[in-house]
Order: structure tokens, then C-alpha cells, then sequence
């Protein structure tokens, strides 16, 4: 049963990966990563709206303050997980499916690659969490991000700017009901569409 569980939900995973909701280059090309084995990668969460919230800190700190009325230290384990994902889970999937697509022009792209001549600044905008409630009811989780090419040296310079909206996670058929599962898809499909973007810039 749990073999069949799980090729369920590879198989799923397959079957929605279908394209991002919109995608634009806003301004330049990729051309400077021809003959780059290396390139740097940072996130940046500091400007990120969460759902109804303005900013990733007030939705961060009412979730604490909830969650521990109900239950003390369970608000702050909340936000720890939280944080966790995102180097553990979101991350780690959106450069794995980058650098598979980067593969084919021999490009590696990692975050801490601070000798890479190249990097990509990605900048998270918003983010929907989405829900499962297991009884028909239920909402994709979705982010918005920018993603920048720069020299690693002058960041303020900026070689090419992908615009994200709405890249909407997975279907996983009654699956997501974990937070984290939901937005790691979402960064999943990040990971491949700009890997693909930047391969068929270089390539062209």
C-alpha cells in the first residue's frame, strides 16, 4: 500500500506538471552564461507577502501568537518549521530541477558559489499557502517571484529579469495537506521553468 501511495504521487506530480501560469522576460537575455560552468544563486524573502498579509513578518507573528493560545510552544515549533523549509525543502527541489535542465549547456548552479562570475537573484514577491481540508474542498498553493541574472561582483547590475506570476502547485489528488508539500511543488516547477527559460536563451 505504500508502494502504491507513492507511485501515486509520482505519478501525479507528472501528470500536472504543466506550464507556469505567466512568465516574462521583463529586460535582457542569459547570453553571458554561454561557456559558464558556474553560476551563484541567492533567495531573498524580504520583500514577501503571505496571503492576506503584507509582509512575511506580521503573518509570522499572528501565527505564533494563535497557534500558542491553543497550545504553548506549539506557535513557535510552527515558525520553525517554517523557517526550516525553506533551506530544506524549497530551495534544495527549485536548484535540483534547475540543474537538471542546466546540465545540457554544462552549467551548475548553486547558492554559496560566490566565485561563480554569474548570479541568479531569486526574489520571492508573494506566496499562497493554499489548503487541503479532505472533504472536497481545497486551493492550490501559488508564488510569485522575480528572478535577476547579475555579475556576482556588481549585483545593482542587472543582465536579464524573468517575471513570475502565479506558479501554481500540483495537483496531488487529496496528497497536499501539508503546507510545505504544497509550496515545495510550487518551487519544484520554478526550478524547471527557468532552467528551461535559461537553456533555450543560451542554446538560441
Amino acid at each position: 500500500m505504500k508502494r502504491l501511495s507513492i507511485a501515486l504521487i509520482t505519478f501525479v506530480f507528472v501528470l500536472s506538471a504543466g506550464s507556469v501560469h505567466a512568465q516574462k522576460i521583463k529586460s535582457g537575455n542569459f547570453k553571458a552564461l554561454n561557456g559558464q560552468t558556474a553560476l551563484n544563486i541567492t533567495y531573498d524573502y524580504t520583500s514577501m507577502a503571505v496571503g492576506k498579509y503584507k509582509n512575511e513578518k506580521d503573518y509570522l507573528e499572528d501565527g505564533i501568537a494563535d497557534r500558542n493560545r491553543k497550545k504553548p510552544g506549539s506557535g513557535d515549533e510552527w515558525a520553525r518549521k517554517w523557517a526550516n523549509d525553506k533551506v530544506d525543502r524549497f530551495q534544495p527541489t527549485f536548484e535540483q530541477n534547475l540543474n537538471k535542465k542546466l546540465s545540457d549547456i554544462g552549467l551548475t548552479a548553486k547558492e554559496g558559489a560566490t566565485d561563480a562570475q554569474y548570479t541568479l537573484l531569486v526574489k520571492m514577491v508573494f506566496l499562497e499557502q493554499g489548503f487541503q481540508s479532505g472533504v472536497g474542498m481545497s486551493r492550490p498553493a501559488y508564488i510569485n517571484m522575480v528572478i535577476d541574472l547579475v555579475q556576482t561582483s556588481a549585483p545593482d547590475k542587472i543582465l536579464a529579469e524573468v517575471v513570475y506570476d502565479k506558479i501554481q502547485s500540483v495537483n496531488m489528488m487529496g496528497y497536499d495537506y501539508d503546507t510545505g508539500s504544497r509550496v515545495q511543488s510550487c518551487f519544484d516547477r520554478a526550478g524547471d521553468n527557468i532552467g528551461k527559460l535559461i537553456v533555450k536563451n543560451v542554446s538560441k
